[in-house]
């Protein structure tokens, strides 16, 4: 029975904009996609917006919008980058849909019915200004450790510290600022340590395939781990107010944002199907049949931060629910990506910002084939090196792939009116092409796309040093030698031809061009026609140019991106997870920290600043005067929803000259791994020229 493929990537935060770890991640997926594409199997591959949780609640709040308004402005900007980068999703759907609420509410009466869900009362710490119990990162303190302050309330950046929050040393509400309270809330649980989840995720890891070796190890780590490291159970409630699923028959309790963001997949996957496109691709069944079917594979892309949902919580409640559900069969992990050996963070201005990428005009599939080519089946971080990527697609691309084409074409059309004869056959061209074509299926089957990249180079460095050896420009000037002359640039595109179709899942626009424009075809090119020798080609039309240097100093300058440095939804940490310490601000005096004129004001115009790919133009109302400030906060932000807002700045700080104008101040927002920036806004009752102190 011929094998059909459910694909999904890990779900962005609808918080944000798309950052580069999402476009590698999608990148790896589309290409596998694109490959059993062109092999004539029937691939299904969806996406969906991570749109619950409190930290979009909160957001949502401060902008003075609904939560389903905010998701929606995110949502309606993640097709210029699919589209931009040619990530061919078949579908684009929401977590915050009818859909993922009747399957998450369906798994979880499944989960009851199974008796692996149970209540325990949680003691915890309470805003009694907001009115809400507060997650980790929203209660920070004195570390009960090193006595750092400000720090969060599940782990010391300073000292790399994990704790209870329970344990700070004078904790206070980072919403509010207000002392915390311990409240008693129910709280409901799914057994993770039930002996059938771990006997169940045992039998799983141990089948090769389904994760990586080095995945499946830490895994059976979480799930053999004694004492503190012990595999527990797991809290998939929350109080109100909270943006989610509600549990059934439990007015005031939602679902945890990482019980229904994994269903978002197959919610996804229920919307492509009822809105016609599953057929459209192919697919006869229903969506329940297709999900219980044999011949289904179910198939994630995700990054290592989150793979202790994906590798125990995930396939446990997958499997315990019944049938339809089953446990994914395959769940590839990927690393980081860095750049220059960094870790990507805006404040130390190191990051790739994807919407500059392509606002520069750089091309696509430049990205594409870097990141293919440096990516492996193992979960090793991939780093981007701008003097790499700069020689890798000028060699590659340019000085080998394009070259072939440009230069044999130009004697084909000038000299034969585009017809292709070979005149010492082609038997012995297509068993190196068959060969090389085996060769490459099997790194791309084990996603190996850089050894899979290297072949198809070597194949490349193969066929222009056989053209330069034949000297087709000698030949041409012998008339007694024209069979000769067609025969070496015949072979150098029959060559160019089997290039391309293996390039085709990493390079698909230019792939399509070169089938349309050079080969005539009215369809896309598949692994077969790699063995099909050309007999005629169209006059040659330029498929791309070398990387100019300045392009990369443009989309690496600091002061035009916007990047965060997590490929999936800001996760709590697993057992047996380190914090790693960073370095600790230096310290300040009360006096020196005096000296910043902190200020309330009112946000009077906010207006869009041609040219600027990051910027903002405000028109702050201080009571007494206005100021112009330009800030970095176009990704998240529409200007409309801005005016009228409190927000606070720094009045004293010296007027810079920038290219759109002079900024008379800066506003202050926050960011961080969970996403930003997030405009600071004052309570209510603060007034435009107030100091802040």
């Amino acid at each position: 029975m011929s094998e059909t493929f459910f694909v999904t990537t890990a779900l962005p935060y609808a918080n944000g904009p798309f950052h580069i770890g999402h476009i590698m991640e999608y990148i790896q997926a589309d290409i596998w996609v694109r490959f059993e594409r062109m092999q004539g199997r029937r691939v299904h591959f969806v996406g969906a917006d991570d749109a619950h949780g409190a930290p979009i609640m909160l957001k949502a709040e401060a902008e003075h919008v609904s939560p389903e308004a905010l998701v929606a402005r995110i949502a309606a900007g993640r097709g210029r980058y699919l589209e931009g980068f040619h990530i061919g999703f078949d579908h684009w759907h929401s977590t915050h849909s009818s859909e993922n609420t009747a399957l998450s509410q369906d798994i979880y009466r499944r989960l009851k019915a199974a008796g692996l869900i149970h209540c325990k009362p949680i003691e915890q710490f309470f805003d009694p200004v907001k009115g809400m119990f507060l997650a980790d990162r929203y209660i920070k303190g004195e570390c009960p450790k090193c006595h750092a302050r400000d720090q969060y309330g599940d782990a010391c950046e300073v000292c790399g510290s994990v704790y209870a929050p329970t344990e700070l040393i004078e904790p206070y509400s980072a919403l509010t600022g207000a002392k915390p309270v311990l409240k008693t809330s129910e709280h409901f649980f799914f057994r993770l340590s039930d002996p059938r989840c771990v006997e169940f995720l045992q039998e799983w890891l141990a089948v090769a395939g389904h994760v990586q070796p080095q995945v499946a190890n830490k895994a059976r780590e979480w799930l053999s781990g004694k004492g503190e490291q012990a595999l527990g159970d797991w809290d998939i409630s929350r109080d109100a107010p909270y943006f989610g699923i509600p549990i059934p028959d439990a007015p005031g309790k939602f679902f945890y944002v990482w019980l229904d963001a994994p269903i978002g997949y197959l919610a996804a996957l229920k919307s492509y199907f009822d809105s016609g496109k599953a057929r459209a691709n192919g697919e006869t069944r229903s969506f329940e049949a297709f999900l219980g079917a044999p011949d289904m594979r179910q198939v994630h892309f995700i990054g290592k931060d989150i793979i202790y949902f994906h590798t125990l919580f995930w396939p446990a409640m997958l499997h315990f629910a019944g049938a339809p559900y089953r446990a994914p069969d395959n769940v590839h992990v990927h690393g980081f990506i860095t750049v220059s050996g960094e870790k990507m963070s805006k404040s130390r201005g190191t990051g790739i910002s994807p919407l500059r990428y392509l606002e520069l005009g750089m091309n696509p599939e430049w990205l594409r084939y870097y990141i293919a080519a440096k990516l492996n089946a193992t979960v090793e971080d991939l780093d981007f090196n701008p003097a790499d990527f700069i020689a890798r697609i000028n060699s590659d691309l340019i000085g080998k792939y394009v070259n072939i084409a440009s230069r044999a074409a130009s004697f084909i059309t000038r000299h034969f009116d585009g017809m292709l004869e070979y005149p010492c056959g082609t038997e012995e061209l297509t068993q190196r092409a068959r060969e090389l074509l085996e060769q490459v299926r099997s790194s791309y089957a084990a996603r190996e796309f850089g050894r899979a990249m290297r072949e198809i180079m070597a194949f490349a460095d193969r066929l222009n040093q056989e053209f330069d050896a034949r000297q087709p420009w000698v030949l041409a000037k012998d008339p007694a030698r024209r069979e000769a002359l067609q025969d070496s640039c015949a072979r150098a595109l029959y060559g160019f031809k089997t290039l391309t179709c293996l390039l085709a899942p990493v390079l698909p626009a230019v792939a399509e061009r070169v089938a349309r424009e050079l080969f005539g075809l009215d369809r896309a090119l598949t692994f077969a026609d790699a063995l099909v020798p050309p007999r005629r080609i169209n006059p040659y039309q330029h498929l791309m140019t070398r990387v100019d240097p300045k392009l990369l100093d443009a989309l690496l300058d600091p002061q035009e991106k916007t990047v965060s440095d997590t490929g999936s939804p800001a996760a709590p940490k697993p057992p047996a997870a380190t914090v790693a310490a960073i370095d600790a601000p230096a310290t300040i005096s009360i006096d020196q920290f005096k000296q910043i004129d902190l200020r309330v004001a009112r946000i009077a115009a906010a207006e869009q600043v041609a040219g600027a790919d990051k910027l903002l133009r405000l028109t702050l109302d201080l009571g007494s005067e206005t100021r112009t400030v330009f800030a970095g906060i176009k990704s998240a932000y529409d200007p409309a929803t801005l005016v009228g807002r409190l927000t606070v700045m720094v009045a004293n700080l010296a007027p810079r000259k920038m290219k759109f104008g002079v900024s008379e101040g800066m506003v202050l927002a926050a960011s961080g791994p969970e996403g930003g920036p997030f405009l600071l806004t004052p309570d209510a009752g603060a007034a435009p020229g107030m100091r802040i102190s």
